[in-house]
């Protein structure tokens, strides 16, 4: 069973993030503080450490250091009341898991515990290729868990904007990267995307680059954007190719964004969200 340590005092978020990895089968210990974590490390390990809610990005990743040097190998996962442009890249930088800000969904925050647990390549599946507060580029492995990752990392880069239109693009640029992974990437860890998180005055862009050939949406037969007939056609023919369930991402993402613009080739987009 994956073992978990959760620091925090006693807390009703503390408590309900306990009961959520309970539920999923992890095994979770608890530790009131930052020394208190320290102490029981230099006892034994864990799978994944947990930091204090109540904490900043900033203190949650100095104990973080501290504790990697006792626990070279340790996976993180970042929680703190409010989030920061700055904190999120530092969090990038610093190779923590996943960072989370309030209010928290106590069952994401599981999810993402239990399956960093068994998670091996977590350390070179993200890699920063520049960051700045207004422009951040990153290189991702092409695997489903990597992409969930990205996409909470840049949704915190961005959690500024209201709820609505930020749920809005964040769901929008998971399909597209999600779709550049599997289509671009054949979901091979082996294999990278480029991604570009970008904010002007006005808009939030979001670039990809998937590693493949390229296509044509309106000579993919996989696709759900040229079945106006029968806009669920395409699952059957994706079935038979041996796809995933899905293929709507394309229209679920222009219907969520102002702008989805593809190279020629295919293998790049931008996505366009207005703000102003």
């Amino acid at each position: 069973m994956s073992s978990v340590l959760l620091i925090g005092k006693e807390t009703d978020t503390v408590r309900s993030i306990a009961q959520a990895l309970a539920a999923s089968d992890c095994h979770c210990e608890r530790a009131s503080g930052g020394a208190a974590a320290i102490r029981r490390l230099r006892q034994q390990s864990f799978d994944v450490v947990i930091t204090d809610p109540e904490s900043t990005i900033d203190e949650g990743l100095a104990l973080i250091e501290e504790m990697r040097d006792i626990r070279p190998g340790m996976k993180a996962i970042v929680l703190a009341d409010s989030s920061t442009p700055e904190e999120v890249i530092a969090a990038l930088r610093a190779r923590v898991f996943v960072c989370f800000s309030a209010p928290f969904d106590v069952d994401e925050i599981a999810s993402f515990a239990c399956r960093a647990a068994t998670d091996s390549d977590w350390r070179t599946e993200i890699e920063v290729l520049s960051a700045q507060p207004d422009w951040v580029s990153l290189r991702a492995n092409c695997r489903i868990l990597t992409a969930e990752r990205v996409v909470i990392f840049l949704g915190e880069l961005r959690s500024e904007l209201p709820e609505p239109p930020h749920d809005n693009v964040m769901l929008a640029f998971r399909e597209i990267l999600l779709n550049a992974m599997e289509h671009g990437g054949s979901f091979n860890r082996h294999k990278v995307v480029e991604v570009s998180a970008v904010r002007t005055e006005r808009t939030i862009v979001f670039y990809v680059r998937d590693p493949g050939m390229g296509f044509r949406r309106e000579a993919s037969e996989h696709a759900a954007a040229g079945e106006a007939a029968d806009p669920a056609a395409h699952l059957e023919r994706r079935a038979e190719m041996g796809m995933r369930p899905g293929g709507f991402g394309i229209l679920l993402a222009q219907g969520l964004v102002d702008e989805l613009i593809y190279s020629e080739t295919g293998n790049e987009v931008l996505m366009i969200k207005h703000t102003a």
